[in-house]
């Protein structure tokens, strides 16, 4: 068993995210903005977590993920939603749909501006006319002063974990060390993450370039705005056409 499907087993678990909250304010988004879609699609959409709880709210979803070992978990959750392993900078669909959201932070996963540059240019070429795109992405703030080279140390219930951090030059490397409870003793695995800092004025670089109209941007945690604390800011663009 490798690593990743390890982490596949545990992210549940550790990863304590309000996915009801987060399709509230999607769908607020969506409102604001006079789009009622039907066809969505989530990508990066790890265990399926959002994309299922978005399904339940009506809508008919898709979900892309590069791990097969995340979306055995999805599957397992959702038999009903079409999950689709591919890589989120180059996914291909059968059509266009309606929106598109990647949340999670998996924007700052694409460290390579280039690929981010094609994400986006793809993006555009499966939404519908006018179709909307909602992302967020983790602040320099966040990576360089909240993560920065700070370490973690957690106990989850049958999984103890330590998350150790590394920033230099808009980089960020994070180190997780895993102890899973298994029988009699315990299994041990590691992963590694690398996030890159993208500015405002990136992100909205790069959607023009992408012909993806930029409607607004707001803080995660402050509700709508953006201040030098802020963590986790969410965007939402739609197509031009």
């Amino acid at each position: 068993m490798d690593s990743y499907t390890m982490f596949a087993e545990v992210y549940d678990k550790l990863i304590n995210v309000d996915y009801v909250g987060m399709a509230d304010r999607i769908e607020s988004i969506f409102n604001k903005h006079g789009k009622r879609p039907n066809l969505v699609l989530d990508l990066a959409c790890g265990t399926g977590s959002l994309t299922l709880e978005l399904s339940r709210r009506g809508y008919d979803m898709i979900g892309i993920d590069l791990s097969e070992d995340m979306l055995s978990v999805a599957t397992d959750k959702a038999p009903d939603i079409r999950f689709l392993c591919q890589d989120m900078t180059e996914f291909e669909l059968y059509g266009t749909v309606d929106a598109i959201v990647c949340t999670l932070d998996a924007v700052n996963y694409i460290t390579d501006k280039r690929r981010l540059k094609k994400m986006f240019s793809l993006v555009h070429n499966y939404l519908n006319p006018d179709g909307i795109f909602i992302f967020d992405i983790n602040t320099e703030h966040k990576l360089k002063n909240v993560l920065s080279d700070n370490t973690f140390v957690y106990d989850e219930e049958d999984v103890f974990y330590t998350w150790e951090n590394y920033y230099k030059k808009g980089i960020s490397t994070q180190v997780l060390n895993f102890f899973v409870e298994s029988g009699e003793g315990y299994r041990r695995f590691f992963e590694e993450h690398i996030q890159r800092v993208y500015s405002v004025a990136e992100i909205k670089e790069m959607l023009k370039d992408a012909k993806l109209d930029f409607l607004e941007m707001f803080a995660w945690e402050e509700g709508r705005k953006i201040g030098k604390n802020t963590e986790k800011i969410v965007f939402a663009s739609k197509k031009i056409y």
